[in-house]
This record gives C-alpha cells, sequence and structure tokens, in this order.
C-alpha cells in the first residue's frame, strides 16, 4: 500500500471485526439492541453509557453481552459524566464487558483511563478534533484514534473537515490506527477514506435510522428525508451539555432570531417507570421513551444523511455496505472470516 493509503486490517484485527467501521456511541440512540446488531454483523458496535449510573451501565453491558458473541465496546464521555462517575462507569462497564470487548471515550479519558483499560487488557479507542489531541491520545497509550471532521452530526471536537484532519495526524503519526467520523454511510465512502490514508471508520447517522436504533420515529424519518444542507451547526442545545457545538438537523428553534423560553416541550421514561421532563434547547435527543413536541428537540445528524434513505435492519444496512466496499476494496489476504 502506498503511504497515503490506510490498512484496514489493522482496525479490524485490533478490535475483532470483519468490517473497518465503527458505530458511533450515541446517548439515547445506541443501546443494546442496536450495539448487538451491529456487533452481530461483523462491524464494531459500540454501547452509549452516556449518563447512566455507574449499577445501570454494568446491567446494559451485560444486556449486550447476552446477545452477541462477537466483539463490541462501550463508550464514555468524561467531560459530559464528570471524573468520578466515569471512573465508577468504567470500573462497571468493565466487570461485565467480555474479554474482547473494548472502551472508547468521547475526548480524552480522565488521567489513568487508558491504564485502567490497560490493565484489564482492554483495547482503547478514543475520539477527538484535532492533531493536538490526536498527539495526547496515542501518547497516553490509545490503541486507535477516531477523527472527528466537521461534517459529523453530534457534538463536535474541533474545526476542520474529516478528510483534512486525517492529513494532519497521518503527517504526524504514519503508524497510528486512524478512523475517521463524519461523511460516512457507504461501503464507497470507507473505501475512499481508506484510500486516503485512513484504517476505517466511524458512523453515527447511518445508525441513526436503522430498526434497532432507539431514537424516535419521528427522528428517524428525519434523517432518511433530509439533505446536507438540512442540517446545521449550532450551540442552541446546551442544557446538559454546554460549551460543546453540535450539528443537527434545522427546526424552527435553529431558523428563528430569538431565543424562546426554555419551557419543558417533552417527557422522556426513565427505566425505573419515572416521566421526567425535558427543556427545551435540552442536549438529549428524542428517544423511544420520549413523547411531546419531539421536533423541537435535538435531532444529530451529520451531512452524510442524503445517503441514508430508508429505516432498515442493521444487518441489511451493513451487508449493503460491505458488499459496496468490497467492490471498491479488494478482499486482502488474511481478512478474518465474517460470520
Amino acid at each position: 500500500m502506498s503511504a497515503r493509503t490506510g490498512h484496514p486490517r489493522r482496525l479490524e484485527r485490533l478490535l475483532g471485526l470483519s468490517l473497518p467501521l465503527l458505530q458511533a456511541g450515541m446517548g439515547g440512540v445506541a443501546g443494546p439492541r442496536l450495539c448487538a446488531a451491529v456487533s452481530r454483523a461483523g462491524a464494531g458496535g459500540i454501547l452509549a453509557l452516556y449518563r447512566e449510573p455507574p449499577e445501570r451501565a454494568g446491567e446494559l453491558v451485560a444486556r449486550t453481552a447476552a446477545a452477541t458473541s462477537r466483539p463490541f465496546g462501550v463508550n464514555l464521555i468524561p467531560e459530559v459524566s464528570g471524573p468520578r462517575t466515569c471512573r465508577a462507569q468504567l470500573d462497571a462497564a468493565l466487570s461485565a464487558l467480555p474479554a474482547d470487548g473494548f472502551v472508547t471515550f468521547y475526548g480524552l479519558p480522565g488521567p489513568g483511563l487508558t491504564a485502567v483499560c490497560a490493565r484489564a487488557g482492554r483495547r482503547v479507542v478514543v475520539q477527538v478534533g484535532t492533531a493536538d489531541t490526536a498527539g495526547r491520545a496515542l501518547a497516553d497509550g490509545a490503541d486507535a484514534v477516531v477523527l472527528q471532521g466537521t461534517e459529523a452530526g453530534g457534538h463536535l471536537l474541533g474545526e476542520l473537515p474529516s478528510l483534512r484532519l486525517l492529513g494532519a495526524v497521518r503527517e504526524r503519526h504514519p503508524d497510528a490506527v486512524l478512523a475517521v467520523a463524519g461523511s460516512v454511510a457507504t461501503g464507497a465512502d470507507l473505501a475512499r477514506v481508506i484510500a486516503r490514508g485512513a484504517d476505517g471508520a466511524m458512523a453515527g447517522t447511518l445508525f441513526v435510522a436503522t430498526a434497532e436504533s432507539d431514537a424516535h420515529d419521528a427522528f428517524k424519518r428525519r434523517v432518511v428525508t433530509a439533505a446536507a444542507r438540512d442540517t446545521v451547526v449550532t450551540d442552541l442545545f446546551a442544557i446538559g451539555w454546554p460549551h460543546r457545538p453540535h450539528r443537527v438537523l434545522r427546526n424552527d428553534l435553529t431558523e428563528r432570531g430569538e431565543r424562546l423560553p426554555a419551557r419543558f416541550v417533552a417527557t422522556v421514561t426513565a427505566p425505573d417507570g419515572r416521566r421526567l421532563p425535558v427543556p427545551r434547547y435540552s442536549a438529549s435527543a428524542p428517544s423511544l421513551r420520549t413523547e411531546g413536541r419531539v421536533e423541537e428537540m435535538a435531532m444529530y445528524c451529520g451531512r452524510s444523511c442524503e445517503r441514508v434513505g430508508r429505516v432498515e435492519p442493521v444487518a441489511a444496512v451493513l451487508a449493503r455496505v460491505r458488499a459496496d466496499y468490497a467492490l471498491a476494496v479488494p478482499d486482502q489476504e488474511g481478512a478474518p472470516p465474517h460470520g
């Protein structure tokens, strides 16, 4: 391979996958059903732990492990949960995570967390948005780094498009295992980023619109009918997650000039049956457990939405991605079997 071409088998071998594609750990969307379905299909399913209490985090990992025999990961967000809760979530997750499971962090892990994972024999994947934080993650012991570009949906970690960021990081770290997040929704997209130097990719928008996703049905419908121009980067949906810009689908709130009062617009049913209010401008995405004016909520969505055309099961989505990818990137000797 040329220096400009990625090495997809490295990501697959590192994490035990048969397709160099990771599913993003999306809070409110990436529950056990989605994670397990992606895992069973040979890609990197990732369970969102987001704000889950540590005791429930362990239960969710155990449920996922019972639904798949293939590797999957868990996702932690230190800047949201805080250092103490994040460590407790990690400990709970590791106690239930199978030996071939891996841990992903949105943003740099807190002090010592990479080492905790290493002592437990788990691979660590860190999502970053700048070349400098990529270097810090690798120096801290990350096994792989996901480079998030501004095309991605959800909260954004940097200010560069994914391929520009990839070029900058690959130049500094030629031997690192690197995936990109943003602009990948098809097998051809996956082949394109690998040709530009990535070892694989992470996708979120693609998986929102699947049968196993926990996204609200209205959220799924909007994703499959949206074009890239229907997304916008804003800082509006900051209640619960401040100081982090995010790419969402346009709605009445993003298009109006004045800010409305942060009144309750919806409720979400908690696992214990409590109905919790959701204020306008909350960072929460509408899930299957949400009722109310979900059209006013944050529907995180990347520019790749225009290549997501229908809601269907994960198995069908990834079969198509795999087939299209195989057409663009001929199979290489030593590929792990799919099954």
